[in-house]
């Protein structure tokens, strides 16, 4: 086993691997963890006594995050956000660290965010507080969405939105790595709104078994639940193989299938993935032994990769869009605060 391959690593602390050699595995990464949720709660500690400074953006700034590694759905949330104040006359820009991206080049979500929002600034920057003060200065932002920032509190927020993904909202239960919550569960009591993703793949009473424990952490926050809903789906019209390198390649192959897609082969890549042409190259080879009429991937992968074809088999990319299914008032209402 590679511990640290992204399907096995879900495994071992899922508890879904058994046996003796797992259970020791176990043993040893739940020291980690008290040594890693140690010193997440000594620096959020620090911060909420004041000890560490927080800086302003000068304009307001809206924070999309989670509390689980890997994908919860944060970039649909982020495009769902921007083109929500876009439509009111607001001058956004979206400001992220760009993890994955190599030195002086967009990552795969500044590339995604290019394709799908062309008009809208992206800065990447691990100096998040520099990247939006020269979103406001540079590029007359009137509101900086930050992506993926729960955890990153040297920037001053007005909204804290946290997502959580419905079939795995708590991190099998424990921090990293023993598990897949970047800190503890307790952390939700800093969210502004919870929104639920993915909850059309849970049966109700699973999601107000959720929304028991949030409500238990954050009992002010708005609560709101969402799907992933496919917006451009090429119809293969036979069984096609699907690859991705995303935080939750589960995810888009369950997506795949809820949309009547038969996927008779399916790779994961690690999430923020860089396709080399070897890469590329293997993949035709896989695609040509496989009796599919395409290949599908996220446009997350699709605008890292220089070919429409793997081999003879035509490559399409699934377009994912954020569809709220509940507490969409109430949201809104929280954002006609920051920006009315």
């Amino acid at each position: 086993m590679k511990l640290f391959d992204p399907a096995s690593f879900r495994d071992l602390v899922s508890g879904r691997r058994r046996g003796a050699g797992a259970s020791l595995l176990r043993g040893a990464l739940r020291l980690g963890e008290t040594c890693y949720a140690t010193a997440v709660q000594l620096r959020n500690w620090g911060y909420d006594c004041g000890a560490a400074r927080v800086r302003r953006a000068g304009v307001p700034v809206v924070s999309v995050g989670n509390l689980t590694l890997g994908g919860t759905g944060k970039t649909p949330m982020v495009r769902w956000l921007v083109r929500w104040f876009l439509e009111r006359g607001v001058r956004v820009s979206v400001v992220s660290r760009g993890y994955g991206s190599a030195a002086g080049e967009a990552n795969d979500e500044a590339l995604e965010m290019r394709l799908l929002l062309p008009d809208v600034p992206h800065l990447q920057n691990p100096d998040r507080v520099s990247a939006a003060r020269e979103a406001v200065e540079k590029h007359g932002s009137q509101l900086v969405v930050l992506d993926d920032g729960f955890q990153h509190r040297r920037i001053a927020r007005d909204l804290d939105i946290v997502l959580l993904d419905a079939l795995t909202p708590f991190g099998y239960d424990h921090v990293f790595p023993r598990g897949m919550l970047r800190e503890p569960i307790s952390g939700l009591r800093r969210a502004d709104v919870v929104v639920l993703s993915r909850a059309d793949l849970i049966e109700p009473s699973g999601r107000e078994a959720i929304w028991r424990i949030v409500r238990r952490h954050a009992p002010d926050a708005v609560c709101a639940e969402a799907a992933h809903a496919p917006q451009a789906l090429i119809s293969a019209g036979g069984p096609v193989a699907a690859f991705c390198g995303i935080g939750n390649p589960a995810a888009f192959r369950h997506t795949l299938e809820q949309c009547g897609c038969r996927v008779v082969g399916f790779r994961e890549f690690p999430d923020h993935h860089h396709y080399t042409p070897e890469d590329e190259d293997s993949l035709a080879r896989w695609a040509e032994e496989l009796d599919v009429s395409a290949v599908l991937c996220t446009c997350k992968d699709l605008v890292k990769i220089s070919r429409d074809r793997l081999g003879t088999k035509p490559l399409w990319a699934v377009r994912i869009e954020l569809e709220l299914l509940a507490g969409q008032e109430s949201l809104e209402s929280r954002l006609r605060k920051i920006y009315p």
